[in-house]
């Protein structure tokens, strides 16, 4: 009788547990043999955020605790580099973006750099304290020229290196405030809102953000750009969704979980081979080869005491090797071998 009462309750629990994954695809992502990652020692206890190269090997890091280093073997070993600026405050550098011997750095609160040079010497910029929102994202457009986006959703244009900014976004309130935000390669913008209920599109030829609901009750986490111009979406339960009609973006494939770990996904992002890698909490990094259908974990994710919070791989730029990164707290960083 125990024994029956026993697998009656079982049998419920797993009822249960079906109806709560009803509709999701979960896999058992098993622990791969090897890794095209390596990890790198940045000897900080700061968090990476951005980075950046103004060629094959010169390039820049960017992080929290005014962390700025540099490298000049293609991201191998990085030096820490001194900027000028204010001894007072914990400034967080969080964007960086190059284009040729022209770069930027955005930082918080209310630091904006500009440099002709790569990067041998940097110029502070005054943005006034009119500014909605703290800086958050730039991006260098051409000489003289860059978008500069900020946390509560405004977006900026200048001419001129940053003597003016022009409001190329007149209405901020489709944003919801940021929690992220991202730029495509077409020039639009894609936000999440600071509390994860929905998130906004704005099109090169928009004045305002068009909002868009999430695609289930679960707050998101992170919606970016596929290499196919479509989207993808992150959400709490540590779901992956993809845009299921490309002619509607509204419209969504039913939630893939790779792995169940109790860690919400940060980042995705499509390696130059078009594998798809994941990056989570705890050490999580997940790959697949196959649309996400299913997935592998990293060895070398897996082996590293952090939380993974950004995937990066750099534009070409006439590289041998392709360049890609992986951001962890606490100067964690993986670079992608290939």
């Amino acid at each position: 009788m125990k024994r029956l009462f026993s697998n009656v309750i079982n049998l419920t629990l797993v009822l249960i547990v079906g109806l709560a994954l009803g509709g999701c695809t979960v896999s058992n992502a098993a622990m791969r043999t090897s890794s095209p990652w390596s990890p790198i020692d940045l000897d900080t206890e700061a968090n990476p955020l951005d980075v950046d190269f103004v060629d094959d090997k010169n390039g820049f890091l960017v992080g929290t605790d005014r962390l700025i280093l540099e490298t000049n073997d293609g991201g191998i070993t990085w030096k820490e580099r001194n900027l000028d600026i204010p001894s007072e405050g914990n400034f967080r550098l969080i964007s960086i973006d190059f284009k040729g011997e022209e770069g930027w750095i955005a930082g918080q609160p209310g630091l904006i750099l500009h440099t002709f040079d790569g990067g041998k010497n940097w110029t502070r910029l005054d943005l006034g304290n009119k500014l909605p929102g703290d800086p958050y994202l730039i991006t260098t457009i051409g000489s003289d020229v860059a978008e500069l986006a900020t946390t509560a959703g405004a977006i900026y244009k200048t001419i001129d290196g940053g003597t003016n900014w022009e409001a190329i976004v007149l209405d901020t309130s489709g944003s919801g405030g940021i929690r992220e935000l991202r730029r495509t390669k077409n020039g639009s913008y894609i936000s999440v809102s600071s509390l994860g209920n929905f998130f906004s599109v704005r099109r090169p030829e928009q004045e305002t953000w068009s909002p868009h609901q999430r695609a289930s009750s679960k707050r998101v986490q992170s919606v970016g750009e596929q290499p196919n111009g479509e989207l993808w979406m992150l959400s709490r339960g540590a779901e992956i969704r993809f845009n299921a009609d490309p002619d509607d973006i509204d419209s969504w494939s039913k939630p893939i979980i790779p792995i169940v770990n109790g860690y919400n996904y940060q980042d995705l992002a499509w390696d130059p081979s078009n594998s798809i890698w994941a990056a989570g909490g705890n050490g999580t990094l997940l790959v697949s080869n196959d649309d996400g259908k299913t997935w592998e974990q990293d060895p070398v994710g897996d082996s590293v005491p952090t939380n993974f919070i950004r995937i990066l791989f750099v534009d070409d730029l006439n590289s041998v090797n392709s360049k890609g990164f992986v951001f962890g707290e606490r100067g964690n960083l993986l670079r992608w071998q290939g």
